[in-house]
């Protein structure tokens, strides 16, 4: 039996070797809480922490069963986001990400594989959030029907230069809901509408009606039906007092001027028939006696 003896020296070296590899690796952390965050199809993938000094993050997206790809804007980055919206472009395939940790670029490493942490799966047809809607607000001369008039939100794609809004993308699948109830009351009543010119005529006349309009898309998942609500508009109040219309302020500087204004003509006034007195006594005194 033949022993090889191994120099203490190259034994030395060898270890250093390995703990060198071993520090290597352990100095490019793994990527935490990788997720999706989409609304109106502008898709951030966001990761943490904050890289230090010696390594960065590079960010590989793939549709499920396609090859891997990379956008130039998330290699060898120091940051923790990664804008992938259009990268993604078959919006009804879903998609998986990884966040590489790796050198910072112009250096160099032993390592072959480098650390890596997959986000969940994201279909932005299905996943995007829908963000508010605008919508202004009609009541007829006749106060008999009041049209909601609502503008499609814009999304984050863009094509032949112009860019979509959600109508586009959904199509006849888009719907909006109508949240209203009378002003000052709790009571609310609900209106779907496929169309963006949407007519409510079962309205009381000279009442006050709060309306919210969000997206609705039924072919959806239960919790991804509806879009963000919008901001309350609400209609004019006939019946209003004069108290609901104006503020405590507005109504007592009103108030003011009226009396100060009333205080001028009654102190006009007396000024004005003082010097009428005068005149008319001046005028009998400078008169002559009449003979007897």
């Amino acid at each position: 039996m033949v022993t090889i003896r191994v120099p203490a020296a190259a034994a030395a070296l060898f270890a250093v070797f390995c703990l060198s590899t071993h520090s290597a690796s352990g100095s490019y952390p793994r990527a935490q809480n990788v997720t999706w965050k989409s609304t109106n199809f502008k898709t951030i993938l966001s990761w943490e922490p904050k890289p230090s000094a010696d390594y960065s993050y590079t960010v590989e997206y793939s549709a499920i069963g396609r090859d891997k790809e990379r956008n130039l804007h998330c290699v060898r980055s120091g940051m923790t986001v990664c804008d992938l919206s259009s990268s993604l472009t078959d919006l009804n395939a879903c998609y998986t990400a990884d966040v590489l940790s790796e050198p910072l670029l112009g250096a160099t490493t032993d390592l072959i594989e480098f650390p890596h942490t997959s986000s969940p799966r994201f279909c932005p047809y299905k996943d995007t959030d829908i963000g508010r809607p605008d919508f202004k607000l009609d009541v007829s001369a006749g106060k008999k029907k009041t049209t909601l008039f609502v503008t499609d939100p814009l999304t984050a794609l863009f094509k032949d230069g112009r860019q979509l809004d959600i109508r586009d993308i959904f199509s006849n699948q888009l719907q909006y809901k109508v949240t209203y109830r009378k002003n000052k009351s709790t009571g609310k009543k609900v209106y779907t509408s496929a169309s963006n010119v949407i007519e409510l005529t079962d309205l009381d006349r000279g009442e006050s009606y709060c309306f919210n309009v969000q997206a609705f898309i039924p072919t959806r998942s239960i919790d991804k039906q509806l879009g963000e609500l919008s901001q309350t508009q609400c209609s004019s109040d006939d019946n209003q007092s004069i108290f609901e219309v104006y503020s405590v302020g507005v109504i007592a500087a009103a108030i003011f001027l009226i009396l100060l204004l009333i205080g001028l003509i009654i102190a006009v006034t007396v000024i004005c028939c003082k010097r009428r007195k005068k005149a008319l006594k001046k005028e009998k005194e400078g008169m002559p006696l009449r003979a007897v």
